[in-house]
């Protein structure tokens, strides 16, 4: 094996290392995102503003590390790229929430009593 080989199979093996602990995270955060939230909180709408504001953390968080790499501050595309992900699928994860409220409501809707 060449030395190059060789750096490219070193080089490799730490990207997948860190593609795993970013996804990780990812199943720990979504995790978050989709757990119930408590009675109190539910009640008053809390618990769906703490997740509007997590996502929106996100996204302006993945904003700030990709203008960073543009302006030439930090050298971390990888990093950049996966947060711009990470906040994509959270904005998806939040969709399909709101949609099956929505969609539980129209049901709520045309219940006759």
């Amino acid at each position: 094996m060449s030395i190059s080989t060789v750096s490219m199979a070193m080089a490799q093996s730490g990207m997948e290392s860190l593609l795993r602990q970013d996804a990780l995270q990812m199943q720990r955060e979504a995790q978050v995102l989709a757990a119930p939230a408590d009675a109190a909180s539910a009640g008053s709408g809390q618990g769906f503003e703490q997740m509007l504001r997590r996502v929106d953390d996100q996204e302006q968080e993945a904003g700030r590390r990709i203008e960073a790499v543009e302006r030439g501050e930090s050298d971390d595309l990888v990093g950049a790229m996966l947060s711009s992900q990470q906040a994509s699928l959270s904005f998806s994860m939040l969709m399909q929430v709101r949609n099956k409220v929505v969609g539980a409501v129209d049901e709520l809707i045309k219940l006759q009593l």
